[in-house]
């Protein structure tokens, strides 16, 4: 799809929900993941799409397959990446190469539920999370495009989802055997 279609295809959505905002409103496709065995374990998507994840091999898996922090910072990278391509179309901006890198740095002790030195529980999560955009667009300024950028991701939701720290809610369905 060229950048003018992609333009087009959103000028179309915001149309419809200037008129309509509520249509804006909906839930998102559901991932489901079930556990296959040791540590690996498949997500699926309702279209089909599968993903398998499994763990290092330092932690019980066999590291055949991408952890499951990789597939996250998988989803940063590709849904900042698609953000910067929708705001360059919208912009009329056309990208001759771009490449969004997603890091972060975690520390496995929270993983296994331990706890630091002063005996307070470590962050599962990662500590740092960071975003290196390289860009270029013939006859665009180096300022316009790491403007388009940092504006392209107030709108990225799950970079927004990471920043504003969003809560999960947990529910627990038990199965007697």
């Amino acid at each position: 799809m060229s950048s003018q279609d992609i333009a087009a295809a959103m000028q179309r959505m915001e149309d419809v929900l200037k008129r309509r905002p509520q249509s804006g409103l909906h839930d998102d496709p559901p991932a489901t993941a079930v556990w296959t065995s040791g540590m690996r374990v498949v997500s699926s998507h309702a279209n089909g799409t599968t993903a398998a994840t499994d763990m290092p091999v330092a932690l019980g898996g066999t590291g055949d397959h991408v952890s499951p922090g990789w597939l996250f910072r998988a989803g940063l990278a590709s849904c900042a990446t698609t953000c910067i391509v929708m705001a360059a179309a919208a912009a009329g901006i056309e990208l001759t190469r771009l490449e969004v890198v997603a890091s972060s740095r975690s520390d496995t002790r929270g993983l296994l539920g331990m706890r630091d030195e002063n005996d307070n529980p470590v962050f599962a999560g990662p500590g740092d999370v960071s975003l290196s955009v390289r860009i270029a667009a013939p006859g665009v300024s180096p300022e316009r495009l790491r403007a388009l950028v940092e504006e392209s991701q107030r709108c990225s939701p799950i970079p927004s989802a990471v920043r504003c720290a969003l809560p999960v809610a947990l529910a627990v369905e038990v199965e007697t055997a």
